[in-house]
């Protein structure tokens, strides 16, 4: 299977978040829509980086003193930018890849969201979830061709 049959499943919708934006919109952003990443687009719309839940976290935790000794809730809004927090050295995939491949690099590299490029454009992003899914998916079917093979041998013989 590859990785061009998930995302037609799936479909090409990615949520992304300006790198001039702040993390609290990256916050707002992740949660609105239930998610763990968000692919970081620049100014010109091109694909920056991607930011996540554990990135946001180191963040806070680095952060959390400053903000703990602000004298209002209102002062303690964080005003740091998506571009100072996330991952510019970026891991993508091609909807070429197989989806074997894919999910060996996404163990090498400990990373649980890979956005797919198609000729530097963004075409999707697959989380290890969809990967964990398709492959149950394409072994039910491999293990349902196999029965209906060896039934059909067994009556013939």
């Amino acid at each position: 299977m590859k990785i061009k049959d998930i995302l037609l499943e799936k479909g090409p919708s990615v949520v992304t978040v300006g790198a001039e934006e702040s993390v609290h919109t990256a916050i707002k952003e992740l949660n609105n829509h239930g998610i763990g990443s968000l692919v970081v687009l620049s100014q010109d719309g091109q694909v920056a980086g991607i930011v996540t839940e554990r990135d946001i976290l180191h963040c806070c935790g680095e952060t959390c003193n400053e903000m703990r000794e602000t004298a209002t809730r209102e002062h303690a809004i964080c005003e740091i930018i998506v571009n100072d927090i996330m991952t510019k050295d970026l891991v993508i995939g091609v909807p070429d890849d197989d989806l074997n491949y894919v999910m060996g690099v996404m163990t090498k590299h400990r990373i649980r969201h890979l956005p797919i490029l198609d000729d530097g454009a963004l075409a999707g992003i697959i989380s290890i979830s969809d990967l964990v899914n398709a492959h149950l998916e394409e072994n039910v079917i491999q293990g349902r061709t196999l029965k209906e093979y060896i039934h059909g041998w067994s009556h013939t013989t």
